[in-house]
């Protein structure tokens, strides 16, 4: 959520971010939402006015007596009256502002990209020659088939379309994933957090996500404040809400692990065959929260750790800085990185980072103490992907397929798999 004093001294700066991100400023409401902001300061002003003038007149009341009393009384009421009336208003002004307020996406760093989707994302770099195979190379859903290590027609039997199982090698492989997160990480600073697949609406509000509605992604439970998480991103960072934090602390580096669960309304097609786009997941994310003065920076540490952990398993990938009308509203600036992908043909997404400043932060009201008795200021907030289990197994299964249809496993991963070093072919 952006500071309403923001919008109240900069409005053109806003108004530049909505165009930015390919919205109109009239239909996302800023105009409305100054109008509004400036009616409530005005309401908010004669309620100061009205209760200082009720206050004076009560404490004269008892100094008067017969008519002068009677018509003092009277006035003292007129004033509640009004009173009440405007506090009504106020209410409601205040909840049409602060609706229209959370709506507002955050502020854009000068370097986003302009661009609509994904197509207009800007290439920034890339690591690592795709490899030469040989021969035709197979997807991981014909690879998962012949080593009988993911079952798609079973899963979805069982919970529907996009859902599927992990057998043999491939449990141990994402363990293996999940571990190597892990042993990267913690020497870094990184504390190890398993949350609830769970969370309550208010928090993924908070982080951004929309709970409920037509335009959702997510999974609600049917009566309950309750929804199943589509990243560990709202958990954690709904782990200090209402908070205030010592300066000391920061920055505060979490490596959350949760699965994942996300609706994925319509997606089809060959581009999200197999894992590319399931309803469920298991992920290890990265969660910062940090000074205002720091985001940058942190932000590019976490690019750098998402870069090595793929330099770590030999993936070829390229980053990008993701264009300004494929950023979700938090965003102030997001990177994805994309691995090769021979089964696709092209290189897809396996992790993004973002710094969304102090977007989420003050919607979930997580601030610090820059020192003692200090005014409490709002904490930025980062995230991002470790390690996406689902993709960047297809990525391995892929790039590390032999003709025969066998797997080699990444050196990395072989000592966290008990020495294994490929999955078989058993087709």
């Amino acid at each position: 959520m952006l500071d309403i004093k923001l919008i109240r001294d900069s409005p053109d700066l806003v108004r530049t971010t909505l165009q930015r991100r390919n919205l109109d400023p009239a239909k996302a409401g800023l105009d409305e939402l100054i109008a509004l902001d400036a009616a409530w300061r005005a309401d908010q002003q004669r309620v100061n006015e009205l209760r200082a003038e009720r206050n004076a007149a009560s404490s004269e009341i008892k100094k008067l007596s017969g008519d002068d009393r009677q018509a003092a009384i009277a006035r003292v009421k007129a004033l509640k009256d009004e009173l009440a009336s405007i506090e009504a208003g106020l209410a409601e002004r205040s909840e049409q502002r602060d609706r229209l307020l959370r709506a507002m996406p955050n502020l854009l760093a000068d370097d986003v990209p302009g661009g609509h989707s994904d197509e207009d994302n800007a290439e920034i770099s890339r690591w690592g020659e795709p490899r030469q195979l040989g021969f035709e190379p197979r997807d991981h859903v014909e690879l998962g088939q012949l080593t009988d290590t993911i079952d798609f027609e079973r899963g979805a039997k069982v919970a529907g379309a996009a859902f599927y199982y992990f057998k043999r090698e491939a449990v141990l492989l994402e363990q293996a994933l999940l571990a190597y997160a892990a042993r990267e990480l913690m020497p870094r600073g990184y504390i190890p957090i398993a949350t609830p697949d769970l969370a309550k609406d208010e928090i993924l509000d908070g982080i951004g996500f929309a709970p409920r509605g037509p335009e959702t992604q997510v999974y609600s439970v049917e009566n309950s404040d309750l929804s199943l998480v589509g990243t560990a991103e709202i958990t954690v960072g709904g782990y200090h809400g209402g908070e205030i934090l010592e300066a000391e602390s920061l920055p505060l580096r979490y490596l959350g692990y949760s699965h994942c669960f996300r609706t994925e309304a319509g997606a089809h097609g060959k581009e999200s065959r197999g894992l590319y786009r399931v309803h469920q997941f298991t992920k290890a994310e990265m969660f910062v929260l940090c000074t205002p003065e720091s985001s940058i920076e942190h932000h590019e540490e976490i690019r750098e750790i998402e870069e090595s952990l793929l330099k770590g398993l030999a993936l070829p990938y390229r980053v990008v800085n993701v264009c300004s009308g494929d950023l979700g509203a938090p965003a102030f600036k997001k990177y994805d990185i994309e691995a090769w992908m021979p089964g696709r043909g092209r290189y897809g997404e396996v992790t993004s980072c973002s710094n969304c400043t102090d977007y989420q932060a003050r919607r979930l009201n997580i601030r610090y103490r820059p020192e003692a008795k200090a005014s409490p200021r709002i904490v930025h907030m980062l995230n991002g992907t470790a390690i996406a289990v689902s993709r960047t197994l297809l990525a391995i299964y892929e790039n590390y397929q032999r003709e025969d249809a066998s797997i080699e496993i990444p050196e990395v991963l072989r000592p966290l798999m008990g020495g294994i070093a490929q999955i078989p072919s058993r087709g």
